[in-house]
């Protein structure tokens, strides 16, 4: 893969005339919004964005700007989260650069016309479907996973031939911030821009209008965009929040199901819109499993949580109360609990007697809070799954095929996994996305480059076989409909419809 030529001195002072390192990001105004899709617009009707080698040259410098600014993006979501180095790498940086890697490595082949199948009439022409670029869409991103889940969704963009307008989380500041201060020095400055605008500011940006809106966050934020998307007929992506039910079944493994679990629930602090949201566990196995957990979270985090460099902060303060209110006012904490203002921190924290009606499961959690629920059979955790709005994600672990196969038959998600956690949720190969209650629409890979594209059909047709054509024109005659019904139903058998047309 050829690098691109590093960023020139004169684009580095241009860009470093729009935020220096150290100074607070200024938001951006309406007028100044109008003015970049003005700019993308521009960019994106003169035909920049077609061509593939402009596709690759952009991709090839998202990989570079992650690789030239590691330590830059580890310092920033430091500061904002307490984020370990190890999980900055793995869960965003490594996570964005195998996407880019994979879309360069498959662009050609994506952007190629797709052939149909043809009928009897149309046995000499050309059938297509063509992926075209949608335009200058706008992608949001959340506090969670504020790197993966801005750039993941551009390489899409990008790939597609889309301009893009990115709007990263207001609660990450320092990543927002070196988001803003980067993403000039590498990318295009005329297809692609940075804005800095507060949730209660996007739905008037949107309202600039779009050729789509994705959107990474909680349900209620995730309806105003829908909304304010609605009024200008712009098409969205939801990936939303929820209740992420994790069933453990009497059969299996506890000791690797304990450290799969509390690896995904506690990572990051448990600010994941991908993490197991609660546990339903087998009457059986409940007392080992908490057991198992207590033993799990010492190895991961020491006998004080606070004090492991491998642990986390909650991203505000508003969060934290959030989060603390939820744990205070449900069930018995069975371990950790420990909470200090004044660090945002929560303590790994696991909580058992939890009744359905508690707030723990009424609300999504963004925090290091996991609680366990029991069921007697694997019908009464389906039954319990099925009560409640789908999920992004259901998980289950069981070493019986039958017990897997049932839980992800029998339940409606917009992912599922077993014997694991989150892995589905960041493979390029699959799609995700949510259904119902937990989003629409779905990227990652092949799909994408298919979000942001529209697939157009092409009919290429000759003059010939007008001799045949002709009976559908008037003046209609019975004899002219009698040879079109006629061949419709020789057609059936095989096609299902008319050949003749």
């Amino acid at each position: 893969m050829s690098r691109p030529p590093s960023p020139t001195p004169a684009r580095w002072f241009k860009a470093l005339r729009r935020t220096r390192l150290g100074d607070p990001c200024l938001k951006t105004y309406p007028l100044e919004s109008v003015d970049l899709l003005k700019r993308a617009r521009v960019a994106f009707q003169a035909g920049r964005t077609v061509k593939e080698n402009f596709r690759l040259a952009q991709l090839e410098a998202v990989v570079q700007m992650l690789e030239e600014h590691e330590c830059d993006f580890v310092d920033a979501l430091g500061r904002d989260l307490r984020k370990p180095r190890f999980e900055t790498v793995v869960s965003e940086l490594i996570l964005v650069k195998n996407e880019a890697v994979y879309a360069i490595n498959n662009l050609k082949k994506w952007m190629q016309p797709q052939k149909v199948e043809r009928n009897l009439s149309t046995t000499l022409d050309d059938c297509l479907v063509i992926s075209e670029p949608l335009g200058v869409v706008l992608i949001i991103g959340t506090w969670c996973s504020p790197v993966q889940m801005c750039l993941v969704p551009l390489v899409g963009a990008i790939a597609a031939g889309n301009c893009a307008i990115i709007s990263p989380s207001e609660c990450t500041v320092h990543t927002t911030e070196l988001l803003h201060r980067l993403i000039p020095f590498y990318l295009d400055n005329e297809c692609f821009h940075v804005i800095l605008a507060g949730m209660s500011d996007l739905p008037e940006v949107i309202e600039l209008k779009f050729d789509h809106v994705f959107f990474t966050g909680n349900k209620e934020d995730g309806s105003k965009i829908a909304l304010a998307a609605a009024r200008t007929l712009t098409p969205v992506t939801l990936i939303l929040g929820g209740k992420n039910p994790c069933y453990v079944d009497q059969h299996c493994d506890i000791s690797t199901t304990v450290q799969r679990i509390a690896w995904a629930r506690f990572h990051n602090a448990g600010q994941s819109l991908v993490a197991p949201d609660y546990i339903l566990c087998h009457t059986d196995v409940k007392a080992r499993l908490v057991q198992a957990l207590k033993c799990c979270l010492m190895e991961f985090y020491g006998s004080n949580p606070q004090e492991s460099r491998s642990f986390g902060r909650i991203v505000n303060l508003e969060i934290f109360n959030r989060t603390r209110d939820i744990l205070w006012r449900s069930g018995k904490v069975a371990v950790g609990g420990h909470v200090i203002e004044a660090e945002k921190y929560i303590a790994p924290t696991v909580l058992t007697d939890v009744a359905e009606s508690d707030l723990v499961m009424q609300k999504e959690i963004f925090g290091p809070v996991l609680p366990i629920l029991t069921v007697n059979n694997v019908d009464e955790a389906i039954g319990f799954i099925n009560k409640q709005e789908k999920p992004l994600c259901v998980y289950a672990y069981s070493t019986n095929g039958k017990v897997i196969s049932r839980l992800m038959s029998e339940t409606c998600s917009g992912s599922f996994c077993s014997n694991d956690c989150i892995l589905q949720s960041v493979m390029v190969a699959l799609p995700f996305g949510g259904v119902g209650a937990s989003g629409m629409g779905s990227f990652h890979g092949r799909y994408s480059f298919d979000t942001f594209s529209h697939k157009k059909s092409c009919l290429l047709r000759s003059a010939r076989f007008e001799c045949v054509t002709y009976l559908r024109y008037p003046p209609f005659e019975d004899r002219n409909l009698s040879l079109m019904t006629w061949a419709s139903s020789l057609s059936q058998k095989s096609q299902g419809w008319c050949q003749i047309m």
